[in-house]
């Protein structure tokens, strides 16, 4: 049975709460998994009592949901940062490979998106978040590539849908490398990657 999460009368200091006990799980998800990490040592790590914690989420679950859309947040405030720059698109995202490599290597942040994919594989409803996550960020792409000053306008939705996921696939896939080679070479990356995403950016010849 899970609990009721309360209403609180200062939304500041319960949001400052909520990102409390989100950074904790995190760091305990991180380290033992996430059945290994149960709420007690949640506690521990996040500094309050469980009972404490079920203040503000109603299970584990709950936590991890909002980790997931609080990631999801982030990913969309990158491309509100591309879609607000005024400059060329296409430099604009080949720019902003340099930080995402970065992001998408870091395995001490990776090795939660590692366990929420493992979990996701036995949990139906984070696999749905974690796929609704990946349904908004793919269409938040295809904005960018067809809309205004978008590269691909005349281009085919099938072909762009396409673009997308390849794009998506060679950047995610980052994190699959660096687990099984953790000397990878981030500037040799962005080396062939660079050329490898403009070309998916631009129209076919």
């Amino acid at each position: 049975m899970k609990a009721k999460t309360k209403r609180h009368a200062d939304p500041e200091l319960a949001q400052a709460r909520r990102n409390q006990v989100l950074c904790a799980a995190a760091e305990c998800f991180k380290r033992k998994g996430y059945h290994g990490a149960g709420m007690a040592e949640i506690s521990k790590m996040a500094g309050m009592s469980a009972g404490h914690i079920y203040n503000y989420f109603a299970s584990k679950d709950a936590i991890i949901e909002s980790i997931i859309q609080r990631d999801m947040e982030e990913t969309l405030s990158l491309f509100q940062e591309f879609e607000e720059n005024p400059g060329d698109l296409v430099t604009i995202l080949i720019d902003g490979l340099d930080d995402a490599v970065v992001r998408h290597t870091d395995m001490d942040n990776k090795a939660l998106s590692l366990e929420m994919l493992s979990e996701g594989a036995r949990n139906e409803k984070i696999a749905t978040l974690l796929q609704q996550s990946d349904t908004e960020s793919r269409e938040r792409m295809r904005n960018l590539l067809v809309g205004e000053r978008g590269p691909l306008k005349a281009s085919s939705e099938r072909e762009i849908n396409a673009r997308i996921e390849i794009m998506f696939a060679m950047i995610g896939g980052l994190l699959l490398r660096k687990t099984l080679n953790p000397n990878l070479d981030k500037e040799g990356l962005l080396i062939a990657l660079r050329p490898a995403i403009k070309t998916l950016l631009l129209p076919f010849e």
